[in-house]
């Protein structure tokens, strides 16, 4: 048994196809193939079910697989022992983020970081909140930026920030022509919101009268992808969508005007770098994180009179 077998073994589980898991891990599928069945050999185990398609791992397999990974992360953390009593900060950073977070947040940071951390490949991807923990426990990730709390113990959790919400209204909508509004204030049928499988458009039902709204049947009339939509929703349309702060920063003054506060306390989410409890690369990690912190205003990263919105 070698740490090659683990990993290909890991790569027909994660791909389902002895194909493409041969080509992610730059091998001929002849090997691959021969080196899993030698690994089965050895274990006595049959670790993949091969008449099923794709392929389906065993109920044993499984269970070798799950010990796989942690054999396979525990023998990268001798590198970064390595890298950490150096002081190296040089690697591969993989790295997921929230859509409704990315277009706003990382053109604040991404140039900085690579040109102070020049040795170190950033490669970033959004997912959405439960494919970025799922990726954080298959170590197909290294860190994820997202809204927090999780409450996942599997995850550890660094606050960043706190990003308040402020909501958008159409020019002609009735009745919002007071500059603090309350939750209570909104109706449901005219408010745009994300479509299902984003945290943030859990976090905003969870505002008071919203969430009894939606538990009263009131529906929807259309579900975007992106706030951006949401926004020329509200502008070409009707109706009111709640915008977080990052995403107002480019706002012209027609849109400004748009603007609504929210009564003190106001909402926000909490904004935090999280990783797996058993995570690598602390020194990039660490790189990240200060960066990030570095271009962050400082009223955002202060946590007085707020009123976090749980996902």
């Amino acid at each position: 048994m070698n740490l090659q077998q683990l990993e290909y073994i890991i790569a027909v589980d994660k791909l389902k196809n002895f194909v493409k898991a041969s080509e992610s891990c730059f091998v001929t599928q002849a090997t691959l193939s021969m080196m899993i069945k030698k690994l089965e050999e050895e274990l006595d185990a049959k670790i993949f079910d091969r008449s099923k398609q794709p392929v389906k791992t065993t109920e044993i397999g499984v269970k070798i697989i799950t010990q796989a990974r942690k054999i396979i992360l525990e023998s990268k953390k001798l590198k970064e022992i390595i890298s950490e009593e150096k002081g190296i900060v040089s690697g591969e950073l993989r790295l997921g983020i929230i859509p409704t977070l990315a277009p706003y947040l990382l053109p604040l940071f991404l140039k900085k970081f690579t040109q102070d951390f020049p040795l170190i490949k950033l490669i970033i991807n959004e997912y959405t909140t439960d494919i970025i923990t799922h990726k954080l426990k298959t170590g197909e990730l290294d860190a994820g930026i997202l809204s927090t709390p999780l409450n996942d113990s599997a995850i550890k959790e660094q606050v960043l920030f706190n990003e308040r919400y402020f909501l958008y209204v159409n020019s002609k909508e009735k009745g919002f022509n007071k500059q603090y509004v309350l939750p209570k204030d909104i109706d449901i049928n005219r408010l745009w919101l994300l479509e299902e499988g984003h945290c943030m458009r859990s976090q905003i039902l969870n505002l008071c009268a919203l969430k009894k709204q939606k538990e009263l049947g009131e529906r929807f009339l259309y579900n975007a992808g992106s706030i951006e939509t949401l926004k020329n929703m509200v502008d070409t349309n009707f109706g009111m969508t709640i915008i977080p702060e990052l995403a107002i920063r480019n706002f012209n003054p027609s849109q400004k005007k748009r603007l609504r506060i929210f009564k003190s306390p106001a909402p926000v989410r909490e904004i935090s770098l999280v990783i797996h409890r058993e995570f690598l690369k602390a020194n990039l990690i660490q790189s990240l994180k200060e960066t990030i912190l570095s271009v962050i205003p400082n009223d955002m990263k202060q946590n007085k009179h707020i009123n976090i919105v749980e996902m």
